[in-house]
């Protein structure tokens, strides 16, 4: 039993290092600077869920052990935004409540970006980044939408590209972001 415990607390400390190598694609300063993705709380949680989606995404549909390293993620992602919001002086009472929005709309966003990569024409994946990760934005260039969408369906196919037993290790490869200089 002491056996199962220590398995299970390697696999969620697995977990969060893999999500803060993810983490750290979305937070690349390219994606703000170049492509005017708001660097603000909302921008930068809007990149990481992107990216989390995509690599949960290519999980989906693995058998069991990927989908519960995709779970693991998932929690890893929720226990980080928490962490967040205490470290910002949110309340304990109002912690629970936020993360619960966040939560909704995480799998909301999952269910968008899923049925636009599906769609071939990147019409609905760039209205569903155009919502999402340019929501606070007042105005976004049509260019800036086409290339990042790009992007999405560049980072899909490599993840799909990699193999199922490096990402199960907690080995990811993200590509540059567009117009990435030397970040």
């Amino acid at each position: 039993m002491l056996d199962r415990l220590f398995r299970r607390r390697r696999e969620a400390r697995a977990a969060a290092d893999f999500y803060l190598t993810i983490a750290a694609q979305a937070r690349r300063p390219a994606f703000y600077r170049d492509l005017g993705v708001p660097d603000t709380l909302d921008g930068r949680f809007d990149m990481v869920v992107l990216h989390v989606f995509l690599v949960m995404r290519r999980l989906k549909g693995q058998g069991a052990a990927a989908a519960d390293r995709s779970r693991l993620l998932f929690e890893a992602m929720i226990d980080h935004f928490e962490k967040s919001l205490m470290e910002q002086g949110v309340g304990d009472s109002g912690v629970g409540r936020r993360i619960k929005t966040m939560a909704r709309g995480i799998a909301g966003r999952i269910e968008v970006y899923d049925r636009a990569l599906a769609d071939e024409n990147d019409a609905a994946l760039q209205v569903a980044l155009d919502n999402n990760v340019y929501g606070t934005a007042s105005e976004v260039p049509p260019q800036r939408l086409a290339v990042l969408a790009g992007y999405v369906r560049r980072e899909a196919a490599g993840l799909e590209a990699q193999s199922l037993e490096s990402l199960m290790a907690g080995e990811v490869r993200f590509g540059p972001p567009p117009g990435a200089g030397m970040d």
